[in-house]
């Protein structure tokens, strides 16, 4: 069956992308509803926020890791879409469903009971190291519901859908805030503040909730049956291979936010803290600007299934102007909001004086995040994984970790934790751009 043609003009851009940016910087504004909360609990604040930047930047590696096989569901469904033979993918999606949630409970077994261990390698001691297992081990029963949620997400994406996913995920965020102020806080003469505890229920029942309203809509909106049948389908090959090059990626992607967190755990509790407060700001950021990264994804992978490569190459320029733009008013905000932002999250003088110092690397990061994040969401919808992998492994080996610890020898404190960030981040931009410009803009005819 011949597919139609691929619509990738400004409007149906919008139509993927603004409901993708706001799906997808739910998942942040959960972390940093958790962080600017307990980081304002009368008592204690500033080590409940370090032990939510330290659990939150453990959970999210986890997430990220496992949560990547959404990408490579999407990539499969869109690809088959565009060349028109959707109806053969028959029993995939209740397959890669179920791959999904394995994963996650292997993973899950596999450190729930080394958590305290974790945490003291990432530099936690005292009533920091407390409050994170306190906030770990209630929380950490979220990550099954969040990686069926994902690989949801990700069938819907691979049918050009993001409308679901967007509802799914500010409702979620929603019930987050909401109980995050009843939980953490109380309600005088009926609930008594549960402080960080209350911060990690809060966020467990938004993650049930959100994995509930998933299984409806799929099988309410869609034609996926989740009845698992055998024998596996031919593509589930092609998402374990895609999934295992995710995965490695995923490694060395959160092994360069790990080492950042050990560094900036290592120089002090305030300085932990104001690292808590940046790398939420800058996954908020890097959320917003996944959106466009997104709908380059979603019609990335049907233009490259139908072959239409010029259409591809429209499709890449203008995602990457649009998210230039988003990054721009990004920066903006971010300078005219410099000191509200800090108090946003802890009202502390030497945690804000850390953090006021250090913010200007966060705004810089922006526009190479807009080029970076967007190629490689593209490249996702491309099924381009094994890249994607030697990419990240380069840039943390060769850019993140060399600079990491010269910043350290150097005694650069935060702003050299931040510098290889930047690094990092300009690496993979620099890579992505060089291979899509040697493969797939020769296939464009001129």
């Amino acid at each position: 069956m011949k597919a139609l043609k691929t619509d990738i003009s400004f409007k149906r851009i919008q139509q993927l992308a603004i409901p993708a940016i706001l799906s997808g910087i739910a998942e942040p504004v959960l972390s940093s509803t958790d962080a600017a909360i307990v980081g304002n609990i009368p008592e204690f604040g500033t080590e409940s926020l370090a032990a939510v930047g330290i659990v939150g930047s453990f959970l999210s590696m986890l997430i990220w890791i496992l949560a990547q096989s959404r990408s490579a569901i999407s990539a499969i469904v869109s690809q088959n879409l565009g060349a028109g033979k959707l109806k053969e993918l028959n029993k995939f999606p209740a397959q890669a469903i179920y791959f999904n949630i394995a994963l996650s409970i292997i993973v899950l077994s596999s450190t729930y009971f080394f958590a305290e261990a974790i945490f003291k390698l990432l530099n936690a001691e005292g009533l920091i190291l407390d409050f994170s297992l306190d906030y770990y081990y209630i929380r950490v029963w979220g990550f099954p519901l969040t990686l069926f949620t994902f690989a949801v997400f990700g069938i819907f994406r691979g049918l050009q859908n993001t409308y679901w996913p967007m509802t799914i995920a500010i409702t979620g965020a929603v019930i987050n805030i909401g109980l995050d102020f009843a939980l953490v806080y109380g309600i005088e003469g009926f609930l008594q503040p549960m402080n960080i505890k209350g911060a990690a229920w809060a966020s467990l029942i938004a993650q049930a909730i959100m994995a509930l309203m998933s299984l409806v809509l799929l099988l309410k909106k869609t034609e996926v049956s989740l009845r698992l049948r055998f024998p596996l389908h031919p593509e589930i090959n092609r998402l374990v291979s895609m999934s295992f090059n995710l995965f490695v990626r995923s490694l060395a992607l959160n092994a360069a936010l790990m080492l950042a967190v050990r560094e900036a755990t290592g120089l002090g509790k305030e300085y932990i803290a104001a690292h808590a407060i940046a790398i939420n700001i800058w996954l908020f950021s890097a959320f917003f600007i996944d959106g466009y990264g997104a709908a380059g994804n979603i019609l990335g992978g049907k233009l490259l299934g139908a072959g239409d490569y010029n259409s591809l190459w429209k499709l890449t320029k203008r995602v990457n102007l649009y998210n230039l733009v988003v990054t721009s008013i990004l920066v903006v905000a971010g300078l005219i909001f410099y000191e509200p932002l800090g108090r946003l999250f802890n009202k502390d003088t030497e945690v804000l004086t850390i953090f006021y110092g250090m913010f200007f690397m966060v705004l810089i990061s922006q526009p190479l995040n807009a080029l970076g994040f967007t190629l490689d969401a593209i490249f996702k919808g491309l099924g381009e994984m094994k890249y994607l992998r030697n990419v990240l492994l380069g840039a943390t080996l060769f850019g993140f970790i060399p600079v990491l610890y010269l910043a350290r020898y150097l005694e650069w404190g935060l702003t050299g934790v931040w510098l290889a960030i930047l690094i990092w981040i300009g690496y993979r931009a620099v890579a992505l751009l060089i291979k899509y410009r040697n493969k797939y803009l020769p296939l464009v005819e001129k």
